[in-house]
């Protein structure tokens, strides 16, 4: 794919996860459960790769902060984007050296949303743990895991369908 259109598809993943958590705004819970700024940037990892996918995920959150004042630019801004830069970045490095099939591209997902929410852990604890408020690994579990059952399901199931069918699209042009 050329860098232009690798451009224009990351500035459409952006404005979707600019979009995309106004639907549940609303109730706080609702966006930790179903990960909504989770999606554009998986999609952009794999559709226009790695640096790509770094690069949004490390944009979004702060967009949204300024634009909309969430997150909070400090400290969840900061964490946020060094999770979802991660995400995005793993994701794209995954499936860039596949085979391009579906078990790839479930690798590439369940591979970038552990390591995604590893780095989104050990930044949560530094900068929290600079501001003098421990957290634990309990909490890292349920906030990591747990309470996110609900979008790790429908990123289960949506990612690989929408990769499939961004696949066929691409493949009759």
């Amino acid at each position: 794919m050329q860098n232009s259109k690798k451009m224009v598809y990351s500035a459409m993943f952006l404005a979707i996860g600019m979009v995309l958590p106004l639907f549940t705004a609303q109730i706080k819970e609702i966006g930790d459960t179903l990960l909504p700024m989770h999606f554009p940037i998986l999609l952009c990892g794999l559709v226009c790769g790695p640096w790509y996918g770094l690069g949004v995920g490390l944009m979004l959150p702060f967009f949204r902060s300024i634009l909309f004042s969430m997150p909070p630019i400090y400290p969840n801004a900061v964490w946020m984007a060094l999770e979802l830069a991660t995400y995005g970045f793993v994701i794209g490095i995954l499936y860039r050296k596949s085979q391009k099939t579906l078990g790839s591209i479930y690798i590439s997902l369940v591979t970038a949303m552990i390591s995604g929410r590893i780095v989104w852990g050990l930044s949560k604890t530094l900068l929290l743990g600079l501001g003098g408020k421990p957290f634990s690994f309990g909490a890292f579990l349920a906030g990591g895991f747990l309470d996110a059952v609900p979008g790790i399901v429908i990123q289960l199931l949506l990612i690989p369908t929408l990769m499939l069918l961004i696949q066929k699209h691409q493949n009759k042009m």
